[in-house]
């Protein structure tokens, strides 16, 4: 299978060489990777150049979009600009972080999930942080989920879904809307990625109602928002952040939805099955 990895970055001297190196020593080697190089500052630039001189399938595409870090529309434009500079013949496409250490058969057994069933679209390993000199689990999301800073692609899938919406959301978006269209997600707790730049460490004040602004858009509906801000609360160990995604939510009400009615319905049943298991 052929992998194309398209890599948002803004000044991350500190870790993407990191990102890079653990790529280009990976058992199975993408056929591509684009860097797509938003506003850096600092030495961003000139370390994605020296990977470029030793390998000529990493290549660099510069834009300059706003310095602020906000969820979700961002880092997706940068996406789409990496995602304008690759051909269509991909079997895979990944959209990864510029902050991550994957292990050295990622792509391997990645691409043996895909093949042991045409049925997957999406497959995805687990983040881990360091804490007190140790990687844990960065235990954020269920554990059926693939988290947005390691998302891969059947092309099918991608296409299906209509690629990813430009929203904060979009990491769910994209795995309910495969649902809908049929695709199993796969998750693979033996791939442990090293993620050197914990979520939300960059997020600002701009981004505050963006979670319950999602959740409307997504179509959830107030209960299931409340049940998913109080989750979302306690995992962050932030427990004032239900009054911001619920004011979030009621504050997106003239926003437009990212999902059809349709969609809406079919995802609103999926999410109550999903609570009603957990509970009973």
């Amino acid at each position: 299978m052929d992998i194309y990895i398209i890599i948002p970055a803004h000044n991350e001297e500190c870790y993407i060489s990191h990102t890079l190196e653990s790529l280009v020593s990976q058992t199975l080697l993408p056929k591509k990777i684009v860097v797509v190089n938003d506003n850096s500052t600092d030495n961003t630039e000139d370390i994605i150049n020296n990977f470029r001189n030793n390998y000529n399938f990493i290549t660099q595409v510069k834009i300059n979009s706003s310095q602020d870090h906000l969820p979700g529309s961002k880092v997706i434009n940068a996406f789409y600009e990496g995602y304008k500079d690759v051909d269509s013949n991909y079997d895979i496409i990944c959209k990864f972080d510029a902050d991550l250490i994957f292990p050295s058969d990622y792509l391997e057994k990645m691409v043996s999930h895909f093949n042991n069933t045409n049925q997957i679209g999406m497959v995805g390993g687990f983040c881990y942080i360091e804490k007190n000199q140790k990687w844990v689990l960065e235990n954020l999301t269920n554990k059926d989920h693939i988290r947005g800073a390691l998302k891969a692609y059947r092309k099918s899938c991608f296409e299906n879904i209509g690629g990813l919406k430009r929203a904060m959301g979009w990491d769910t978006i994209d795995e309910l809307l495969a649902q809908y269209h049929g695709w199993q997600i796969k998750t693979d707790s033996s791939l442990k990625v090293k993620h050197l730049k914990p979520t939300g460490n960059t997020y600002n004040s701009k981004a505050k109602y963006k979670q319950g602004e999602a959740f409307y858009r997504m179509r959830y509906g107030f209960w299931i928002t409340l049940i998913a801000s109080l989750k979302l609360a306690i995992l962050k160990k932030q427990p004032r952040l239900i009054i911001d995604y619920l004011l979030g939510f009621f504050k997106a009400q003239k926003q437009s939805f990212l999902v059809s009615k349709e969609e809406g319905k079919f995802i609103r049943k999926l999410r109550w099955r999903s609570i009603k298991k957990k509970i009973f």
